[in-house]
């Protein structure tokens, strides 16, 4: 499942986190790639354990809490912790790649499978050319270029890149999440029908029977479906 995130962040949050990239040391990207992705990458990426990097961590963990459709739509039982790109000049690109199915975590505390691929963009899209974030779904490619604060959730298992940035860099947030549910129909389910929920919630109220009966039915089907 692809989805569009809006406003995970808001403009105070992103004058603040671009005021904080500024003053950033950035490193070469393929520091932290795997084996397949080395070939592919060329970017520049903020070193694991700045204080920079531990700020905005914070920061899009904040937005993340607060945002209900990103907990609907994945689900999360564990995040890994954020980390920040940039793209521009020399280091412009990163070609067609697969993320690892594990990453370790730093400090060697443990593991999370990427069920899904998470990147909020942090640049506005009016300040670079190129940029692009390619996701190759069968037979519809999507390019995705967001406003700054948004973010995009796409399967782990996709095939992506990022087209050459031509002018001005982009800057982004990436992570992955290990979801309750592996599945991802399972998952679109539940999504789907909490969505729908939340919709009869509004016009119906919170205690009519039928609301109540499909609320249990999401529930026994996460229950069902969880591993917790």
């Amino acid at each position: 499942m692809l989805l569009h995130l809006p406003n995970l962040l808001t403009t105070d949050e992103l004058k603040w986190a671009h005021e904080v990239l500024n003053g950033a040391a950035w490193a070469d990207g393929r520091n932290t790639a795997g084996n397949q992705a080395v070939h592919a990458k060329n970017n520049q990426q903020l070193p694991e354990g700045s204080k920079e990097v531990q700020l905005l961590r914070d920061l899009v963990l904040r937005g993340l809490e607060r945002h209900a459709i990103f907990f609907s739509a994945s689900l999360p039982k564990h995040v890994s912790p954020p980390m920040f790109n940039r793209y521009g000049g020399e280091t412009n690109r990163y070609d067609n790649h697969v993320d690892s199915a594990i990453r370790y975590l730093p400090g060697g505390v443990g593991r999370v499978r990427t069920d899904i691929s998470c990147t909020l963009f942090l640049s506005d899209p009016a300040s670079y050319d190129g940029g692009e974030l390619v996701i190759n779904e069968l037979f519809n490619p999507q390019r995705i270029k967001l406003a700054a604060g948004d973010m995009v959730l796409y399967p782990g298992t996709s095939v992506h890149r990022v087209e050459p940035v031509t002018r001005g860099h982009r800057t982004a947030c990436f992570f992955w999440i290990q979801s309750m549910v592996r599945s991802t129909e399972q998952r679109k389910l539940l999504f789907d029908m909490d969505q729908h929920l939340m919709h009869l919630r509004g016009s119906l109220g919170e205690t009519e029977p039928a609301i109540v009966g499909l609320t249990g039915t999401y529930h026994n089907l996460l229950r069902m479906w969880a591993d917790t």
